[in-house]
């Protein structure tokens, strides 16, 4: 294909989603797909054969659960607004708070859904700050400290959210503090929501761990419903982001390919972590050349490293650096593994850059495109 383009494999999407259902039947849990992470609601047939719920953060989502996947949504805001607040009511099922003042301006308006509050149990293992929910000075939740003895009766539920594509050993050690500082409180609970970021389809998770914590919970406090709500989980390594070389230029020796995509674009989150994605038939490298004598201009190497550099104005929308096995040529395709979940709902259209299509690679091998985007979706971004 000419252009650029995301493409979702259905075959390891429904793998996914399959190991998902297996863990929330054992462990008993209710397992729902977060939007933030992954939001392409025409794959929502396959995803109502294995999960029943999802969960929005915001008007929009509240409004694509609801009308899109058929289902209310679990809703949790940092804050709600009075032009909005009534609307989310009517496409939720759950509504969390984020603080006690959020509650007490808006709890009256809540009939017909299960009222949660989010708490903070000031604790996390996530080593970037920037996704880090916990870090001193959070926006995000209630601590222990600031929860009356007896909450209003209206609550039904408490939400922590502390991971960030962690494994369950992150979990374990985290629940401890959960139950630390809140456990007093489940009593007066229905139910209790885990959040997001457990990163239970990666090859090295322990699936087994989860399963049973979630049962040593259950025994502990069975009146507990108990919810998580990943999003990379469901996407994770579902499928590519496919680019193109549209140019290579050079500067003090070094080589970059430009694409037809854009990492502020297309890919922020490796900007935003940062990260560097896996480059189908490359090996990143360090990107101090001076620093590996086997990159020298004197290296057999050397004419196959390229830094990769987006195509937009911005100065920094570039990564590096690639090593190749050939030398790079226009027009030929530079693939980036994973890229399905985070990347394709944080994308936009900055600098009028062409935005990739979607598509969905199906298990029968017929590659469907889902979308293709057009100088009308830029323009109007701008009505």
């Amino acid at each position: 294909m000419a252009t650029p383009i995301y493409i979702i494999e259905e075959k390891k999407l429904r793998r996914n989603l399959r190991l998902i259902s297996e863990v929330a039947a054992k462990a008993d849990l209710e397992i729902i797909l977060a939007f933030k992470a992954f939001a392409l609601w025409k794959t929502f047939p396959i995803f109502r054969e294995y999960i029943h719920a999802t969960t929005a953060s915001s008007l929009s989502e509240a409004r694509l659960a609801f009308e899109e996947f058929g289902a209310p949504a679990h809703t949790y805001s940092p804050a709600y607004t009075d032009d909005e607040i009534d609307e989310i009511i009517r496409c939720s099922s759950h509504l969390t708070f984020n603080s006690l003042s959020q509650y007490r301006r808006y709890h009256e308006r809540t009939t017909g859904v299960s009222v949660g509050l989010r708490v903070n149990p000031e604790y996390s293992e996530v080593g970037t700050l920037l996704y880090n929910p916990c870090a001193p000075g959070t926006r995000f939740g209630v601590t222990a400290d600031k929860l009356p003895e007896q909450l209003p009766e209206d609550i039904e539920g408490f939400h922590c959210h502390c991971h960030c594509e962690s494994g369950a050993d992150v979990f374990q050690r985290t629940l401890v503090h959960i139950e630390e500082k809140f456990s007093k409180w489940f009593p007066q609970l229905k139910w209790i929501n885990f959040g997001g970021g457990h990163l239970m389809t990666r090859k090295d998770y322990d699936v087994d761990l989860l399963i049973q914590m979630m049962r040593d919970f259950h025994q502990r406090y069975p009146w507990l419903k108990v919810i998580l709500e990943p999003g990379s989980a469901f996407a994770w390594q579902t499928g590519p982001l496919v680019s193109h070389v549209v140019d290579i230029v050079e500067d003090k020796g070094i080589r970059t390919a430009i694409l037809d995509v854009s990492f502020t674009c297309h890919m922020p989150d490796c900007l935003e972590m940062p990260y560097y994605p896996d480059v189908r038939g490359a090996e990143h490298v360090e990107e101090n050349i001076s620093d590996y004598p086997e990159y020298s201009d004197n290296s057999e190497y050397s004419d196959y490293l390229y830094r990769l550099g987006g195509n937009s104005c911005l100065s920094g929308d570039f990564m590096g650096l690639w090593q190749f096995d050939h030398d790079l040529e226009i027009g030929e395709e530079v693939i980036f593994e994973d890229m399905i979940h985070y990347t394709t709902v944080k994308t936009n259209t900055f600098n009028g850059v062409t935005h990739p299509s979607i598509a969905m690679l199906h298990e029968d091998g017929t590659l469907e495109v889902l979308r293709r985007f057009c100088y009308d979706d830029y323009r109007n971004r701008m009505d």
